[in-house]
């Protein structure tokens, strides 16, 4: 089918840049079945009535939506656009009169799991528009026959393709054309958290890659429009900005600007009470090699996370080379390495695509010495799927048994870090925006965007805290709050940088209550924590710290420490596997522990007991 924009009614079309009104645009009404009489215009009563439709703007939208943080904004604004007309949005299915499904086609499984989405659409005759990265690159597949569409950079006219699929029509918006505006309303999944694009598409050529398809060429947002943006969330009350696109370090190569001049710009709009925070999106390594320096002095700002998404995808050059990738292992290893010399806590993340045609024994060995000499803290690992249309599907594959394995081992390794093992008993800043799956414990994040499980009230939410670090996990750690922080002046320590396993920014726990406004001394000498938050006029409440340490020179006080890393190692094991459990279970089941903590107890009561009857009885002899 061709594009709406391509079927005008009547002739002449329209010129460039013309955004055609509903009527001058051609629509196809589905093929109604002649074998199917309509039950309501053959009713011989006339007093039954028609059933006229429903008032546009007056039906609910299902939206479900796959892929990345980008496809995620995307949705969002939809739903935005879709809730100001007057539709109302719904995660239920079931209570959708339509269903909207945005797309991802990085992997096959997600297409997969779309394809199954729509057959269960088509067969509860709902009506149907498809949106994102599948339909854009793939427009012919068989599974969007009669289905409408919206396009990537289309996202801006939902409205109209909703309209007239609810009418009975299939319209299809697939032409690229100027960037979706900024300012269009927008329905956030987590109204703390606002996800930005900064720019759409890439430079990359990568052999395996089906989003190229779809999101084309670099096309990046102008410094003004996203400063503009960034103004418009903060005073909406966010107080997290994800930067995202496909490559945030290729970003304003296309317009004459570069990703560290848009960064300075972005971070001289955060307020300066330290309660927004920036994260940086996934970069690849070639577009940031030049501007290390200058990305490493940004994240070292106390309102930006410390945290980086730098995929390698293989630790052998070879492998690299047939991805087309465009860097070299030791490439990788100089971001790596200057990022976290250069930015206190830093923390970088990865991805590893196992299996990819070509892939050696030996090839496979390097990625997996890359992984365990750097003991990425996040590593996203995925096998190889070939998609359709890009050149790495006309490669050779590796068996998928010998994929699966390796996919397999490299997660055994990842899975045996322990990354958070020195955090327990330290004192962190965190963010705090979302409740956790359990629903129990609120997340925050701390400076490294580590994440932290604490117990609180929802009120909570979008607030900053000061917490102690209580035990640590595979996944995350756990903490307790010691200050809410409504208000603090921040300021920037001396750029001098320092080893962080040797020098970091320490509160006085034991000091009348305060936070010291200088750091401890450290091991390197004074005035070297480079880029450390000192915060100033918070008070810190240091009983419940001291009662805690006191405890843990006895023997029930060991118990209960034990108890509740137990505890808190069982909440951590339900939260990655995506489980929604009920305290009854987190704080449930008899360990080794709980019984040593029974056995002690019933000890010493029977021990008081015979005390007491011991007393007792000499009392009566001495009468």
């Amino acid at each position: 089918m061709e594009d709406i924009e391509d079927l005008l009614v009547g002739s002449g079309g329209a010129p460039p840049g013309f955004r055609l009104p509903l009527n001058a645009v051609g629509v196809n009404p589905r093929k109604k079945h002649r074998n199917k009489p309509n039950k309501i215009s053959q009713t011989n009563d006339p007093l039954t009535p028609l059933l006229p439709p429903k008032i546009p703007g007056t039906q609910t939208i299902y939206i479900k939506t796959f892929g990345c943080s980008h496809n995620q904004s995307d949705s969002e604004y939809m739903a935005g656009q879709l809730s100001a007309f007057g539709y109302a949005i719904s995660d239920n299915p079931e209570e959708g009169d339509l269903w909207l499904i945005n797309t991802c086609t990085v992997k096959s499984p997600s297409q997969s799991a779309m394809n199954t989405l729509i057959t269960k659409c088509k067969s509860a005759k709902k009506p149907l528009v498809v949106a994102g990265c599948v339909p854009q690159g793939s427009r012919d597949l068989k599974e969007l026959e009669g289905v409408s569409i919206v396009g990537v950079q289309q996202i801006d006219r939902v409205v109209e393709v909703v309209e007239e699929t609810l009418k009975g029509h299939e319209v299809r918006l697939m032409n690229r054309k100027t960037l979706p505006a900024l300012d269009l309303p927008k329905v956030r999944k987590n109204k703390f958290v606002e996800i930005l694009p900064i720019n759409v598409g890439c430079l990359g050529a990568c052999t395996y890659c089906k989003t190229k398809h779809a999101r084309g060429h670099l096309g990046s947002y102008t410094i003004d429009s996203l400063v503009e943006r960034v103004k418009t969330v903060i005073a909406d009350g966010v107080k997290e900005i994800w930067l995202s696109s496909e490559d945030t370090g290729a970003y304003g190569r296309d317009i004459g600007v570069n990703l560290p001049i848009l960064l300075n710009a972005l971070v001289a709009e955060l307020p300066p009470d330290g309660n927004t925070m920036l994260r940086i999106g996934m970069t690849n390594p070639p577009f940031i090699l030049e501007h290390l320096k200058e990305i490493a002095d940004v994240l070292r700002h106390p309102c930006v996370y410390s945290f980086l998404h730098v995929p390698v995808q293989s630790g052998s050059d070879a492998i690299l080379t047939a991805m087309n990738r465009e860097y070299t292992v030791s490439e990788f290893r100089t971001v790596v390495d200057t990022l976290t010399e250069l930015v206190p806590g830093m923390q970088i993340a990865t991805d590893i695509i196992c299996g990819f045609p070509g892939e050696t024994d030996e090839d496979f060995a390097q990625t997996v010495n890359l992984i365990k000499e750097y003991k990425f803290p996040q590593v996203h690992i995925s096998q190889f799927y070939p998609r359709p249309g890009t050149p790495a599907a006309r490669m050779k594959k590796v068996p998928s048994t010998i994929v699966k394995n390796r996919s397999r081992e490299l997660t055994s390794v990842f899975e045996a870090f322990t990354p958070y093992i020195g955090m327990e008993g330290r004192v962190e800043r965190i963010w705090i925006t979302e409740v956790a799956a359990d629903g129990i414990h609120l997340v925050g994040h701390t400076k490294g965007y580590v994440q932290v499980l604490v117990i609180g009230p929802e009120s909570m939410l979008g607030t900053s805290a000061i917490v102690k670090i209580t035990s640590v996990g595979r996944w995350s750690v756990f903490g307790e709050v010691i200050e809410t922080l409504t208000q603090v002046n921040l300021k920037m320590a001396p750029e001098k940088v320092c080893n962080q396993e040797k020098c970091s920014t320490r509160f006085n726990q034991f000091d009348s209550g305060a936070c010291s406004k200088e750091p401890e001394p450290c091991s390197c000498g004074p005035n070297c924590c480079g880029g450390q938050t000192i915060l100033e006029e918070c008070t810190v409440s240091s009983n419940d710290s001291w009662m805690e340490d006191r405890s843990s020179k006895n023997l029930i006080g060991w118990l209960l420490r034990k108890r509740r890393n137990h505890v808190h190692k069982k909440v951590e094991n339900g939260l990655a596997l995506g489980l929604r459990k009920k305290q009854d279970w987190a704080l449930g089941g008899w360990g080794i522990v709980d019984r040593a903590l029974l056995v002690g107890i019933l000890v010493s009561f029977f021990i008081i007991v015979a005390v007491i009857i011991h007393l007792e009885f000499r009392t009566i002899l001495s009468k």
